[in-house]
């Protein structure tokens, strides 16, 4: 038991150290008597405060200014809490629950319910987990693949199974981006504002690049599982014939051949099976979106839901391609500019950022500080 508790508390604490920190962070909030004391320099001329950046505020000698200077952790606390913000906070944990509920569910539908409820849960966890500390553009998926074959499911077919769970993730976002076009229309989706404010690109040109990004993976995936998995393995052996991978080239080879046996069985699997596993993507994917929705509505009145939901599905792709950790950094810019003018009252935007954090974020590290040595211990046993 001790060997298990060390390594949990020292998790517990890094990851609380990374918490704190956050919380600890300066940034500015728009004073609503303009008596902020600080006003916006652009110094990177992307026409977008950046509220984390102290270097992008000056102090004026007046005490006037749009801008206050507060900590993450005094912004929570300026905060009028009341009953209806409680019950809100609690329906968007609820719908992050939701969220991983659908990701076990389906998690257990494409191993043939291999894996029972505490393995899909363990598994999830986990992968959210990798998912946090390695960058969006890399994602979990690599550490997936490794976490499903340690319960016991050979690493092909782990591979073929991660596969098409992000096959149907990016599947969900190419059905539902045309619908929000249907419904909400382009031009209340892209905030003029976000124009240059990440890589010096237009946002409607990141976005088509994002989504042109997405049509590429899925068509990649859907050929190499469902059409050519003999070319998929053929590709892994190419490359694992260079000199410094050739030592494992052999167990590469088992990894093919087990991906060609899992696309043979996928590919003769009935309507219901997919059915159900696109079902809990797309209860996932709604459940992700609405935690948003919830947070804003526990701060004040949405005027637009459907509009706030909508705006998400495109900064998702800013999320999707960004280089660090957990999107971290470019995930409070992205929130700031594209829910800034749909959040009524001035200086909630960085509350309803910091909960957003919390929620999709800290959660899975602190769960998986906890989850880790336990389920190490536990498939090593098995």
């Amino acid at each position: 038991m001790r060997k298990l508790l060390l390594p949990v508390l020292l998790g517990l604490l890094a990851a609380g150290w990374l918490l704190y920190r956050d919380l600890q962070k300066v940034r500015f909030e728009e004073a609503a008597d303009e008596r902020g004391g600080y006003t916006w320099v652009d110094r990177n001329g992307n026409n977008l405060p950046d509220l984390g950046d102290p270097a992008e505020f000056v102090a004026t000698e007046d005490g006037s200014g749009k801008y206050r200077r507060m900590t993450a952790r005094e912004v929570l606390g300026s905060i009028d809490w009341t009953w209806a913000s409680t019950w809100w906070i609690v329906l968007a944990v609820i719908f992050t629950a939701f969220r991983d509920l659908g990701y076990i569910y389906r998690i257990r539908t494409l191993t043939d319910k291999h894996l029972g409820w505490r393995q899909g849960f363990d598994t999830i966890m986990l992968w959210e987990f990798a998912s946090s500390l390695t960058p969006s553009v890399v994602g979990g998926s690599g550490i997936a693949m490794f976490i499903v074959s340690r319960e016991g499911i050979p690493l092909g077919r782990s591979t073929a199974v991660v596969l098409v769970t992000a096959l149907m993730d990016e599947l969900f976002y190419v059905f539902t981006v045309p619908l929000v076009f249907l419904f909400v229309g382009m031009d209340s989706l892209f905030p003029p504002q976000l124009d240059n404010a990440f890589w010096g690109l237009p946002i409607k040109t990141i976005f088509w690049i994002g989504y042109a990004f997405i049509l590429a993976m899925v068509a990649s995936v859907f050929y190499a599982i469902f059409f050519r998995p003999r070319a998929f393995k053929y590709l892994l052996l190419q490359v694992f014939r260079l000199r410094f991978l050739r030592r494992w080239r052999p167990m590469v080879l088992k990894v093919g051949d087990d991906i060609v046996l899992a696309s043979d069985e996928l590919r003769g699997k009935r309507a219901g099976f997919w059915g159900r596993a696109f079902g809990a993507t797309c209860f996932s994917w709604a459940s992700r979106f609405l935690v948003v929705n919830c947070i804003a509505a526990a701060f004040f009145p949405v005027s637009d839901h459907l509009l706030l939901y909508a705006r998400q599905l495109i900064m998702w792709v800013i999320l999707l391609i960004s280089p660090t950790p957990g999107s971290s950094g470019v995930a409070e810019v992205a929130f700031a500019g594209f829910f800034r003018d749909l959040f009524p009252v001035v200086g909630y935007i960085g509350a309803v950022a910091i909960v957003w954090r919390l929620l999709s974020y800290y959660l899975y590290l602190f769960m998986g500080v906890v989850i880790l040595p336990r389920w190490l211990r536990r498939t090593s046993a098995g």
